[in-house]
């Protein structure tokens, strides 16, 4: 049985049932109130989005209220940990889809860090195509499989600070090449001086890259 998550919700602005819907997918020893606090910077511009930023399935010893998608201690295992943690996103996709009856076009997951490597290993194996990815400062995992694996390809938008300790702003790099060999459409963006953070302009960018995808016309 898949392991079920929820998290913190904010409605719509207009008051009205959902036209979009927006999944934010927090890091390693964060949660989903952490990354809810998104939603102002974008909120005004997309009235008829709901959001939702799920805790990850598996709590920190010792630290209430912190959550993790899989356990870091191993970084050999990665790829094993994203396999193990996507079904449960998926599962999450799914439900908040059937809840606001809407479709993968409807949808934009945004990740940040190991968020954003749920984000970028979910997104292409599901079978219909989502609205768009936004990523920060994240990395690719498993690339070496994604080419016979992959079964749709939304456009991505990637954003990194460039003095990131953490996770090498060079992973995003790596992540934007190997996916565009492989027929995405991605756009980057780096932050000369930030580290393992998003800032100001990497969330205007953000917001723009979220009307292109929901908006087209007007974008």
């Amino acid at each position: 049985m898949t392991t079920k998550i929820d998290g913190p919700r904010v409605a719509p602005l207009s008051g009205g049932p959902a036209k979009q819907l927006v999944i934010l997918v927090h890091g390693y020893g964060s949660n989903g109130d952490d990354l809810i606090g998104l939603v102002p910077f974008w909120r005004q511009a997309f009235p008829d989005a709901a959001w939702v930023s799920p805790n990850a399935p598996e709590p920190l010893p010792g630290m209430p209220g912190c959550y993790q998608w899989w356990d870091i201690a191993n970084r050999s295992d990665r790829a094993a940990g994203v396999r193990r943690a996507a079904p449960v996103l998926d599962a999450f996709i799914d439900q908040e889809l059937e809840r606001h009856g809407l479709t993968e076009a409807d949808l934009v997951l945004v990740g940040f860090s190991q968020g954003t490597m749920m984000s970028l290993f979910v997104a292409p194996r599901r079978e219909r195509p989502l609205a768009g990815v936004i990523g920060y400062s994240g990395r690719l995992l498993a690339p070496e499989s994604l080419a016979a694996e992959v079964k749709s390809r939304p456009p991505i938008f990637l954003a990194h600070g460039e003095a990131d300790p953490m996770v090498p702003v060079s992973s995003t790099i790596e992540a934007a090449d190997v996916l565009t060999r492989e027929g995405f459409e991605v756009m980057v963006h780096t932050s000369p001086g930030v580290g393992h953070s998003i800032d100001p302009p990497g969330l205007q960018l953000g917001g723009q890259f979220l009307m292109r995808v929901f908006h087209p016309r007007s974008a």
